[in-house]
């Protein structure tokens, strides 16, 4: 083979972190190089080798879509790292042999739902439902959903599909993104991504895979993606510890990455709070569902993600100000989420006897809560012993649902005490017959019911009481809770929520989602052989035969964010106002 056949033959995911020179845009290397020759109409027609293309002028005859595509011509391989290519009809619809245990036919649905690019595997579909007529973007790469099955590929030894995702994902970040004119942030994520095969310049003889991303701007709702980064930072993280690769993270073009995320999220805006502000549909509960605002699933993973960026950031003069900027944020949001979304039977009773309309520096009742907005089904499900962090926080309202991400993820960043997490899963093994009954676990609860239900999500008819997001139970959820029962030496409570999901998942089709109160019917709306329903399983069963393996995930609480915390409690509520006091940022 020829020098310039065998350069152009390497590996994509394979870029020099010395030939990568970043200013204001990012240099892609080799991505850069094979651009200039397209641009130049010198085309080099070698399997294989990717580039990155630019919207308008390389696509505009493929679609109306103001999009940017990674492209590649190239051949699918009939094998990856042991996974098939063949990834058509899922095991169960196939009649292969029907007397694998459960978890064998986990892991065979799993590989079958993997995505190729240029013959690597890049991610994951939604779901492999052949059943349903209506495919919707389930049979698109999601970056929250693809999160379980990248953990249960690493936790199995499978580490170049995560690799894979991580840097082809990156490659989307920087992205033209526009809907009616207007640009969202940089750093932006986006939700989910298609591989496309499509002719190369209208020749049907010779074909290129591309890869589509969506921003949100084809998503129901126009919602931009706030987890997608957020969960790109923890996964990145968790590749590093399991693989012991750190190249991946000290490459320019991650660094690049993650800052960009950073910046993004640390940026100053009107908000007084140390809170993330969200739309509603910006994470999980994609659908209107009265979560705008501060929502502790995001404020979760936020504090995670700042927590994980910190480990991975290089030590430069450059990062400076960006991580003195993440210790601040760090600090002052694990003391407004512990401190104002904590709820427990003392906390609850507090409440019931604030005084309002407190125009003062020292007020206890700082977002002016009225008591009366109290509902009558938390009297019931507050236990004696146990606790939770509220959903949402906002000026004189507070969302008491308990949503289950939010918490558990809480539990695993360390962004909820320790104390505070033993209350949490206090309370779960309290109102087991809520919160899991028949198939863990409610995404949130209650449901929303009558003329509340009518207001706050506009009569969605997908998210009718006790379906989908609005008290529908979830079996994904079933890894987080893994992670956070190991991380506070409570595996059995896992364990009996996974044996209790092992008795439905393979006989329902691998759902999506349960519905009703005791989660007994499958969801009426819900896909079958949904990819993280399976995954979850087997990164809770894989995390529970080898608990130590959680510590990739896992957060431990920081001793300098513990005595900053300390310093503040003390100070609070009844503080005299100085400008010295305190070197915040916010207000907590």
């Amino acid at each position: 083979m020829a020098l310039s056949e065998a350069f152009l033959c390497l590996n994509p995911m394979i870029l020099s972190k010395s030939g990568a020179n970043f200013g204001k845009q990012r240099n892609l290397g080799l991505a850069e190089f094979h651009y200039s020759l397209r641009r130049s109409r010198n085309r080099i027609k070698s399997n294989g080798f990717w580039s990155a293309g630019c919207c308008s002028t390389d696509i505009k005859n493929r679609t109306k879509r103001s999009s940017c595509f990674l492209r590649c011509k190239c051949q699918k391989a009939d094998s990856v790292n042991g996974l098939t290519a063949d990834h058509g009809i899922p095991a169960s619809l196939s009649g292969k042999d029907s007397r694998k245990s459960v978890e064998e036919e986990a892991w065979d649905l799993l590989k079958e739902s993997v995505v190729y690019y240029c013959g690597n595997p890049i991610g994951t579909v939604a779901a492999s439902d052949t059943s349903s007529s209506s495919i919707l973007n389930y049979d698109q790469v999601f970056i929250r959903d693809f999160i379980p099955s990248g953990i249960a590929f690493l936790l199995k030894g499978e580490y170049d599909i995560v690799r894979n995702f991580i840097l082809y994902t990156l490659q989307l970040q920087s992205w033209e993104k526009t809907m009616d004119c207007h640009s969202p942030g940089q750093g932006l994520m986006p939700a989910s991504f298609k591989v496309r095969t499509v002719p190369l310049d209208g020749d049907d003889s010779v074909t290129e895979d591309v890869l589509d991303p969506d921003f949100g701007e084809a998503a129901i709702g126009r919602v931009a993606p706030v987890d997608s980064g957020l969960w790109w930072i923890i996964l990145l993280r968790a590749y590093g510890k399991c693989t012991g690769d750190l190249s991946v993270q000290e490459r320019v073009d991650v660094q690049t990455g993650i800052k960009m995320i950073l910046k993004l999220c640390l940026a100053d805006g009107f908000d007084m709070f140390p809170t993330l502000l969200v739309t509603d549909g910006s994470c999980m509960i994609d659908r209107r569902m009265g979560i705008h605002g501060h929502p502790l699933e995001i404020q979760a993973l936020f504090y995670s993600a700042l927590l994980c960026a910190r480990e991975m950031l290089a030590p430069e003069d450059s990062s400076a100000d960006l991580i003195r900027a993440l210790n601040n944020r760090l600090v002052a949001l694990s003391f407004h989420i512990r401190e104002y979304y904590w709820i427990d039977m003392k906390k609850l009773n507090e409440i019931y006897r604030y005084k309002t309309e407190e125009y003062s520096y020292d007020a206890v009742n700082k977002f002016n809560i009225y008591p009366d907005q109290i509902p009558h089904w938390l009297v019931e499900f507050m236990p004696a012993r146990g606790g939770y962090l509220i959903g949402n926080l906002q000026p004189a309202h507070m969302d008491f649902r308990f949503f289950s991400l939010g918490n558990i993820w809480s539990i695993v960043s360390s962004l909820a005490t320790v104390d505070q997490s033993h209350a949490i899963l206090d309370l779960v093994e309290a109102k087991w017959s809520e919160l899991v009954a028949d198939m863990p676990l409610k995404i949130c609860y209650p449901a929303l019911e009558g003329q509340e239900w009518r207001i706050i999500t506009g009569s969605d008819p997908k998210n009718t009481p006790w379906s989908y997001h609005n008290g529908g139970s979830w079996p994904t959820l079933l890894w987080q809770l893994t992670v956070a029962c190991i991380k506070m030496n409570r595996p059995e409570i896992a364990e009996k929520a996974v044996m209790l999901a092992e008795r439905h998942l393979s006989r329902d089709k691998w759902p999506e989602y349960y519905d009703t109160r005791r989660a007994r019917f499958i969801g009426k709306q819900s896909r079958l052989f949904q990819t993280w329903s399976i995954a979850g399983y087997l990164v809770a069963k894989l995390l529970l035969a080898n608990p130590s393996a959680a510590k990739i995930l896992i957060n431990e609480e920081d001793s300098e964010i513990v005595n900053a915390f300390s310093c503040m409690l003390s100070a609070n509520p009844r503080r005299k106002r100085g400008r010295k006091r305190f070197k915040q940022p916010f207000i907590v």
